[in-house]
């Protein structure tokens, strides 16, 4: 039962990341966001919210993935780094959205993509499924 507690507990903080964003979000996507100029390839508006809430499910069960391998230095580190994404997964949507500063959310995407790299490669040590989860 404890380890559906967890299950629960990553899908919590995913989704409270999730709905954190999407307070700063909802504020100025149908205002400032609009008026950006985007690439032909940008998706549709309507495809973020499914997407997202695909990727946030993945992103707790990879989490959870890890925790279920046990206490050892690996794991450790793989969490540590796996807070570090969640973490920097967390600030981008105040930052692009909230303080309407595309550069500086760029700067954190950055870091974000190097975080989620070495997530991935440290994770396929650990739990190949955590890791190819994620891959999107």
């Amino acid at each position: 039962m404890k380890k559906y507690f967890i299950l629960f507990l990553f899908l919590r903080l995913c989704f409270s990341i999730a709905g954190f964003g999407g307070y700063f979000t909802s504020k100025s996507v149908a205002t400032w966001y609009v008026a950006l100029k985007k690439p032909s390839w940008n998706p549709p508006s309507w495809l973020f919210g499914p997407v997202w809430t695909l990727l946030y499910i993945f992103i707790a069960l990879s989490g959870w993935l890890v925790w279920m391998e046990g206490v050892s230095k690996p794991v450790k580190a793989v969490l540590i780094v796996y807070f570090i994404q969640i973490f920097l997964n967390g600030i981008w949507s105040p930052v692009f959205f909230g303080l309407h500063n595309p550069f500086l959310a760029f700067i954190i995407i950055c870091f974000l993509w190097v975080s989620i790299g070495i997530y991935i490669y440290l994770t396929w040590k650990v739990s190949v499924p955590a890791s190819i989860l994620f891959i999107p």
